[in-house]
């Protein structure tokens, strides 16, 4: 049978508060008392539960993430990331995601009320906006990843949506590419305007102007690519490359284009964005602006880290963060959808 604290507590002729004092090193044990709990620890080989000893310390050793889904390719590098940076903290991590609706975030809530982890890293699903702010309002320390909308006042970690949407234009421009067509997601996501801006904006800057008939609004998935460049070929819209501004938008662009019979890269470039490891498969494998989301995981995870145990951030790949916001680099990873040089500034 597993020796327990009563176990302990009885064979040292002390009460089990004095145990959990000695084990825990807190308040005041006379020496020899503590000497004596300790001799019975080792002769009966009692080894205390981390969650036990996490809780009477005020923490459970364990850290919670919020996902809006697992079906979406980028959530697992993330994650993944995430993962990393707690386990060698020693930490946990329990996933939860918003597949159900208000029933997950109420199961979320709960879990919360339980004290069953220290803080929330929150990938973050648009419509629980109010009961994160909530959680965060009433002490617990979250970090959002990839914060779509901004909060003032929550600690954040994202990537450079405007120099990504640069690399793409440079690529393209480089390709001597001057009518792209642009599948955004939805427009009312931060991350959405900073990559439009940046492409229109060095497109501008190398004397191409762009049509916003050739934006069209999407919706980060397959099908947005799809039906953005199929009715665009219907329509006679003339583009010569595409700038989706996910992976799975642009897949289906591949997708599309191959079903008109058009030619990639020769007769229309594509670019994509987030290289999710998927984008090495495509046909023709594809050229992307990639997020560093593993990386953002494990940032995320050390700004949470920091903040449940009071001190300085360790382990961010740039070091220090700018107050409560981390901004790591994209990168243009250069495949066939898209080869060629990169016209730089």
């Amino acid at each position: 049978m597993r020796v327990t604290i009563a176990d302990v507590a009885r064979a040292a002729g002390v009460s089990k508060s004095t145990v959990s004092r000695v084990l825990n090193a807190k308040g005041e044990v006379d020496g020899r008392t503590a000497e004596r709990v300790r001799d019975v620890i080792g002769r009966l080989g009692y080894v205390p539960s981390s969650r036990a000893v996490g809780l009477a310390r005020g923490r459970s050793r364990t850290v919670g993430m919020l996902a809006p889904s697992l079906a979406w390719p980028w959530v697992a590098e993330l994650v993944q990331g995430a993962v990393d940076t707690v386990e060698a903290a020693g930490y946990g991590l329990l996933l939860f995601t918003c597949s159900r609706g208000r029933e997950s975030m109420t199961r979320l809530t709960a879990q919360v009320s339980a004290n069953a982890f220290d803080g929330l890293l929150v990938v973050e699903p648009e419509t629980e906006t109010g009961a994160v702010a909530a959680m965060h309002r009433s002490g617990l320390p979250v970090v959002l990843i990839d914060d779509r909308v901004r909060h003032p006042g929550f600690p954040s970690v994202a990537t450079t949506n405007t120099l990504g949407g640069r690399q793409a234009a440079h690529r393209l421009l480089g390709l001597g590419r001057s009518r792209p067509l642009v599948v955004t997601g939805p427009r009312r996501f931060d991350c959405v305007r900073e990559r439009l801006e940046g492409f229109v904006r060095t497109l501008e800057e190398h004397g191409v102007g762009h049509d916003p008939r050739r934006t069209v609004e999407g919706g980060f998935g397959e099908r947005s690519g799809e039906e953005a460049v199929a009715r665009l070929l219907g329509e006679d819209a003339g583009f010569d490359a595409v700038f989706a501004h996910n992976d799975l938008s642009a897949m289906g662009a591949l997708r599309a284009l191959r079903a008109a019979g058009r030619r990639v890269p020769d007769d229309v470039a594509v670019i994509g964005f987030d290289d999710i490891p998927l984008a090495a498969y495509t046909d023709p494998p594809l050229t992307t602006v990639r997020q560093p989301l593993r990386a953002m995981g494990g940032a995320a995870a050390a700004l949470l880290l920091a903040r449940i145990g009071g001190g300085p951030p360790d382990g961010l790949p740039d070091g220090p963060p700018d107050g409560d916001r981390v901004v790591l680099p994209t990168e243009l990873v250069d495949r066939a959808s898209a080869p060629g040089p990169v016209l730089t500034p």
